[in-house]
């Protein structure tokens, strides 16, 4: 958080984004950006004395016809909060799941639908979850806690908990956060994704191996029965029989079918849409790896 170098980076990264010349709960945008003004930053950083400003309380219309809260933070507040991206980024995506595409630089709807078309053959049970307010429901006690697992400078967590209870402004009235990380920061969906790992890591340590089981399906007992009886017609030359009875087979599985599990996980969580299967190859589809979609000390992001 002291390395210069990082704040020009940010700074490139976010100066020609349409909310660059937005104000927040000030009149502060990029027009008066200078490298004085980051000097500032990093000299506040170092004795702790940098404060987020509330951001400004805006609404936007949804799809379905509510609105969606916004919030619009100071320009001093957006460059922080980008070099914060950048070094958790650095920490957490090489731990994320090879399954997770959401807010992941490279991946997205079109990856997550490409692996679907590729991996989830033979599907045989799946979890669908709606994960309604994503970003409003993040608990402000279990996401420090979550950070704390990796990133052991409790400077850089205590700047984090500051600026998830920076609260907002409405109509000039200022209002605590009591959960949720910033709508509308660049930070919040880093941080969603590394809130919801730990939901990724349980589905893939404990559901999926729990409900996938087996090298094969069940023989079907009624098809047994039937081809059993088609083998003995033919030793018999009945040829009239054996076909009847090989009309009557095509009318069962060869194996018994599973029971789908589908269950809808409710989680504090924008309307995000999550879901688990477990694939394989036919007529064995266990063989595979169920599709899906994370300790140990890090250094200090302040050096």
């Amino acid at each position: 958080m002291f390395n210069k170098s990082l704040y020009l980076l940010a700074y490139g990264r976010i100066y020609s984004n349409q909310g660059a010349m937005t104000p927040g709960a000030c009149d502060e945008t990029a027009d008066g950006m200078s490298e004085g003004k980051i000097e500032e930053i990093i000299a506040a950083m170092r004795g702790e004395r940098y404060r987020f400003a509330p951001a400004r309380r805006a609404y936007i219309p949804k799809k379905n016809g509510k609105l969606r809260p916004l919030g619009l933070p100071s320009w001093s507040d957006k460059l922080v909060g980008e070099v914060v991206r950048l070094l958790l980024e650095a920490y957490y995506e090489p731990t994320f799941s090879g399954h997770s595409h959401g807010f992941r630089k490279g991946r997205g709807c079109h990856t997550a639908l490409r692996e679907v078309q590729e991996t989830w053959t033979g599907t045989v049970w799946f979890i669908e979850g709606d994960i309604s307010d994503c970003f409003g429901g993040t608990d402000h006690e279990i996401l420090p806690g979550i950070l704390a697992e990796k990133i052991r400078d409790n400077r850089f967590l205590r700047l984090i908990r500051n600026m998830l209870k920076a609260g907002y402004m409405e109509d000039w009235q200022y209002h605590e956060t009591l959960s949720g990380t910033p709508q509308g920061g660049v930070v919040s969906p880093v941080l969603s994704n590394i809130y919801l790992h730990k939901l990724d890591e349980f589905v893939e340590r404990e559901l999926i191996p729990q409900h996938t089981r087996g090298n094969s399906r069940k023989v079907n007992r009624e098809y047994s029965r039937l081809a059993r009886r088609r083998q003995d017609a033919r030793r018999r030359g009945d040829r009239a029989g054996a076909r009847e009875l090989a009309r009557q087979m095509r009318t069962f599985p060869t194996a018994t079918r599973p029971t789908p599990a589908t269950v809808a996980c409710a989680t504090p969580g924008t309307q995000t849409t999550t879901s688990w299967v477990s694939s394989g190859r036919r007529p064995k589809p266990n063989r595979s790896r169920p599709g899906w979609r994370r300790s140990c000390r890090r250094p200090s992001p302040w050096n």
